[in-house]
């Protein structure tokens, strides 16, 4: 009887153990239902592990697991990092996102995730896993034929500014945010409260000079510019130039099929629309001395974007300017911005940095001719520009690099960027590790994106002003 007890306890002893799964050393877990469920494992990761030419700036590592999961820890240090440093993990489901800091240029960045950090719904632990991936190659300084002294200002804070522009080119991209038009900072203002950073340029636009002086906008009246100097910041002008819809009208435009305004009359003297443009450049003219009488430089961009799409191979009759100084064709063109220059000149202005605008092949040179018969010429032009809406990193790069080619000796910028029919353009990051090394990029005001009314999302502001290759306000020398 004994040993009849001692039999029916050690069965006892096997079934209670096999059903609380006693002894198992193979990580599973017998649900109610009887099914076995395993630890969790990696079925995707990206960037892929071993992955090349990964932008530099915050990188997101996703790694999808085969089940839901869970951490035991959100602390960074919980994560092994070589060649970075882990910002922020955090789960969704079935996801891992690990933001990874990777400010260097060339470096492989290894990671690994150690056993026990991520467990099922079971807490059953997913066994370590390791990735790595590298930072693109850095490219090499563009453009060292850029001369070390600008050729259309003389002034001693012009040729600091300059310098500046200079010295950083290539290196760094300095941001920059467009005035609402109303000669004022509320934009850049709207930019720091969302960023906790100011763009480290502001730029007004002359539009309204055909107002002022009125009770709502007053160019004579240059404190705001006074003050976001003080402050450290950079200035920008640019000029909208408004006509009159009709001799004598007070309605006013820039769109040639909205006016009878001629530019190639604006060279004549004697006709109405030559009054009208020594007028309105003399207003000014009376602004810009003021800034230069209080030491301030800046960059001076007229008359951009002149080709529109003039350059359009097919002839179709859409192939127009979309500006009034740009649509009785290049030559006419060139002969207004050399007038400016020269009046410019003649009046005694010396403190700004002029930049022209060109449309490259307008971003299809399938169908367009380049513009290149529209560029003013060397002795008038410092920094070359583009405008470009919703542009992707590979866009950014295709165009920067043609404008380079095509004008070795000058910088070159993003003159206006801001959101396309997708969305945002690209990530500042993005595009300068792709190689296009704009010396500055500008947003657009007005778009109604997000806190700062710009047109770029809350998201890419604040990328773009953490983003180690872009100078802010608080950064210039």
């Amino acid at each position: 009887m004994k040993h009849f007890y001692l039999s029916l306890i050690t069965l006892f002893l096997v079934a209670l153990t096999t059903a609380c799964g006693g002894g198992d050393d193979d990580n599973t877990d017998t649900g109610g239902g009887g099914q076995t469920t395993s630890a969790p494992k990696v079925v995707s990761v990206s960037p892929v592990n071993g992955a090349t030419d990964i932008a530099t700036g915050e990188v997101t590592v996703t790694l999808t697991y085969d089940q839901a999961i869970r951490l035991t820890s959100t602390s960074r240090s919980s994560i092994q990092i070589s060649g970075g440093t882990v910002e922020s993990i955090g789960i969704s489901n079935a996801l891992l996102k690990i933001i990874v800091s990777c400010p260097t240029y060339n470096t492989t960045v290894a990671l690994t995730i150690p056993k026990g950090l991520v467990t099922n719904v079971s807490q059953q632990q997913a066994e370590a896993y390791s990735l790595s991936f590298t930072t693109v190659k850095e490219t090499e300084p563009v453009s060292p034929s850029i001369p070390a002294t600008p050729q259309t200002a003389s002034t001693d804070a012009a040729k600091k500014l300059y310098s500046y522009f200079v010295e950083q080119y290539g290196q760094k991209t300095i941001s920059s945010v467009m005035a609402n038009v109303n000669w004022n900072n509320e934009c850049a203002e709207k930019v720091y409260k969302l960023t906790g950073k100011y763009p480290a340029m502001n730029c007004y636009d002359f539009i309204h000079v055909c107002f002022s002086p009125a009770n709502w906008i007053d160019y004579t009246n240059i404190a705001p510019v006074e003050q976001w100097y003080q402050a450290g910041g950079i200035v920008q002008l640019m000029w909208h130039f408004n006509v009159p819809k009709t001799q004598g009208g007070t309605d006013y435009t820039c769109t040639p099929s909205e006016t009878t305004f001629k530019a190639s009359n604006a060279l004549v003297s004697g006709t109405w629309e030559n009054q009208w443009f020594y007028g309105q450049m003399d207003k000014v003219v009376a602004t810009i001395l003021k800034l230069q009488q209080a030491g301030i430089a800046a960059t001076w961009r007229p008359f951009h974007e002149a080709a529109g799409n003039a350059t359009l191979k097919s002839g179709a009759s859409w192939g127009k300017s979309w500006f009034w100084w740009g649509y009785d064709g290049a030559d006419t063109y060139k002969k207004l911005w050399v007038t400016m220059y020269d009046y410019f000149k003649q009046k005694g202005i010396n403190n700004l940095i002029w930049v022209w605008t060109t449309q490259n092949y307008n971003g299809d040179s399938s169908q367009y001719n380049l513009d290149a018969d529209w560029y003013p010429g060397d002795q008038y032009v410092d920094i070359v520009a583009r405008d470009l809406y919703g542009y992707n990193a590979d866009k950014n790069l295709q165009e920067f690099t043609e404008i380079q080619a095509q004008y070795p000796n000058k910088m070159v910028v993003l003159g206006e960027c801001g959101k396309g029919d997708d969305g945002d353009p690209s990530k500042m990051g993005d595009a300068w590790a792709k190689g296009a090394k704009w010396g500055h990029f500008m947003v657009w005001y007005q778009g109604g994106q997000g806190s700062t009314d710009t047109m770029c999302s809350d998201a890419w502001w604040k990328d773009a002003m953490s983003c180690t290759d872009v100078i802010t306000r608080d950064q210039v020398k």
